[in-house]
């Protein structure tokens, strides 16, 4: 895997563009009729023939640099918008360090420059940006498609051979247009998710609008229509994240005290943070109760209680992990290092959305197709990571450098439990989607996710079972989401 957070491709032709696909079930609304837009206007209508002839116009006077974004935003722009996304969780996977006094000050969404900024994007603030923003981009579709083929208005270029078009054709109509639904829903989403890229997201929307014009694909009423579904899907999507739980994920210190009492006094071990100054509260204690996306009760998927220290299991884990850290290969170091994704990068849910959409281009997934991968995918990772939380904080197990005398680990110690890997788990959950869209790819997959969880072993960051217990229950969780999306009608 060559993995680059921007996808190298042009518009290319869809593997196919699924006329029913309007009749799918979304995830937050009941059907793509319940986003109302109102009928266009005729082709042979003196409106319709004015759109096109200032198309034609507008294009004609197209600069190099609209070119370039024309090119740039293609004819499957969740892609795009999608790689925005992991820019940004990259830009702002960033801990706040210690004050002057050694204490510690948390990201504030009220005051979003801070000190420190607004958001620390770590992997489940990542997850959870990745979902909603996927989530919302695939039920906006499912209404452009609904309307598209109810309409069907053809586009543009279809319409005047005299208009050039920049695409590949893949027939699809015009009203309403699904880049539009894609630029508004994805920078209003994003715009909640990091505030303070509020005017790039505004850019980047303009431009992928002005981009559907030059690209001969739409006339100005299409993109109304379509900003239309995508402003209103928005505003359910972040109706729903106000609601979840998430701002309570980074509990004050007494209620993260009181979860490590509660697992003392049922197990009688806690992990210890070891940073300096010591951090008073881990990382989001109750991330594991925020609302999941396909899963009732997250305890339903809650794992075994890990072997006791000093225990039989826990022993013999104590030789494996020695025996790491005294023959450090350069193939395990290249395996720790290549999935480290730590601070500064798209965090592992980053890193599965890279590979998904290195296989979406594979298949020639059309935009819809497109983005009910990443939405399935993102859920189902969100979930993984709600119930690994859930795990750490009831459970509360120390991590190897601490139980285990003199050991050192070749990768950063995360401010957190240890018991599930996180990465075990979101990466199980990843792979296990992708292995449903993509079946005849279900071996590497797998075979990637059980390499990023024995990478945590390697790094030192986790014990044997934290991988292997995590990568089952990241598959254990993932399978609520795929029985979702077997039953959406895509598979008919």
């Amino acid at each position: 895997m060559d993995l680059e957070t921007e996808l190298e491709y042009k518009s290319y032709e869809f593997s196919g563009i699924d006329e029913d696909a309007g009749n799918w079930k979304p995830i937050l609304i009941s059907s793509g009729s319940e986003l109302a837009i109102d009928a266009p206007s005729g082709v042979a209508s003196a409106e319709f023939l004015a759109e096109v002839e200032g198309v034609k116009s507008t294009i004609a006077s197209m600069s190099g640099d609209q070119r370039k974004n024309v090119d740039h935003w293609t004819n499957n722009a969740v892609l795009r918008w999608n790689e925005v996304a992991l820019g940004l969780i990259a830009k702002y996977n960033l801990i706040p360090g210690p004050n002057v006094d050694e204490s510690y000050t948390l990201p504030n969404p009220a005051n979003p420059a801070g000190p420190p900024v607004f958001p620390f994007s770590h992997p489940p603030y990542a997850s959870r940006a990745l979902a909603y923003l996927s989530v919302a981009q695939y039920d906006g579709m499912i209404s452009a498609w609904h309307y598209k083929f109810q309409f069907k208005r053809p586009a543009p270029y279809q319409v005047d051979m005299d208009i050039p078009h920049a695409y590949v054709s893949n027939n699809l109509p015009s009203y309403p247009s699904e880049g539009a639904v894609l630029a508004t829903v994805s920078r209003k989403i994003l715009t909640a998710m990091f505030p303070l890229e509020a005017d790039y997201l505004k850019e980047l929307e303009e431009q992928h609008l002005e981009s559907l014009i030059l690209a001969g694909e739409n006339v100005p009423s299409d993109l109304e229509a379509g900003k239309k579904i995508g402003e209103e899907i928005a505003g359910i999507a972040l109706a729903r994240a106000a609601d979840d739980g998430m701002k309570y994920a980074q509990s004050p210190k007494a209620v993260s005290d009181s979860l490590r009492q509660a697992a003392f006094d049922r197990f009688g071990w806690q992990w210890e943070n070891l940073e300096s100054p010591v951090r008073p509260v881990g990382l989001t204690p109750l991330f594991g109760k925020v609302k999941m996306w396909n899963v009732q009760n997250v305890e339903d998927t809650r794992p075994p209680v890990p072997p006791a220290p000093g225990s039989e299991a826990f022993e013999k884990d104590i030789k494996i992990l020695q025996d790491y850290a005294d023959n450090v290969t350069h193939e395990r170091r290249r395996i720790a290092n290549f999935w480290q994704d730590g601070l500064g990068t798209y965090t592992p849910p980053g890193h599965w959305n890279d590979i998904a959409g290195e296989y979406i281009l594979k298949y020639k997934l059309n935009s819809i197709r497109t983005a009910r991968t990443f939405a399935y995918m993102n859920m189902a990772i969100m979930d993984g990571g709600i119930s690994c939380w859930d795990a750490k904080y009831y459970y509360y197990y120390p991590r190897p450098i601490q139980m285990i005398k003199d050991f050192e680990t070749i990768a950063g110690t995360p401010n957190f439990p240890s018991y599930t890997s996180g990465h075990s788990v979101f990466s199980a959950a990843a792979a296990s989607v992708l292995t449903y869209i993509f079946p005849q790819e279900g071996e590497i997959f797998h075979e990637w996710a059980e390499e990023a969880a024995i990478s945590r072993v390697y790094g030192g960051i986790h014990w044997t079972f934290d991988a292997t217990v995590g990568t089952t229950q990241g598959r254990d969780v993932a399978q609520y989401t795929i029985d979702v999306a077997k039953s959406d009608g895509a598979d008919d």
